[in-house]
């Protein structure tokens, strides 16, 4: 079982990163571009005998307490068994 987990500034948080990127975008000639923002991505492998309620449950709990920062980051999370 693997989750991905997707963390992004909130909506009203100032994102340099993003803007500078898009800053270098315009430079390279690109059109139609509105607005970027940047966040990260993380993928966890869980061992074959856990459930999937303990992996959810375990995966919110990090994504929550260690990958993102609740004041100015929300988190998505995406729970799959691997085939």
């Amino acid at each position: 079982m693997t989750a991905k987990v997707y963390v992004t500034l909130k909506s009203g948080v100032l994102d340099p990163q993003g803007s500078a990127i898009q800053h270098s975008v315009e430079l390279m000639g690109t059109q139609g571009v509105s607005d970027i923002r940047q966040g990260k991505y993380f993928e966890i492998s869980f061992e074959p005998g856990m459930t999937k309620s303990e992996a959810s449950a375990t995966v919110e709990r990090i994504a929550k307490d260690v990958l993102a920062n609740p004041v100015i980051e929300d988190y998505r999370v995406e729970l799959a068994t691997d085939s």
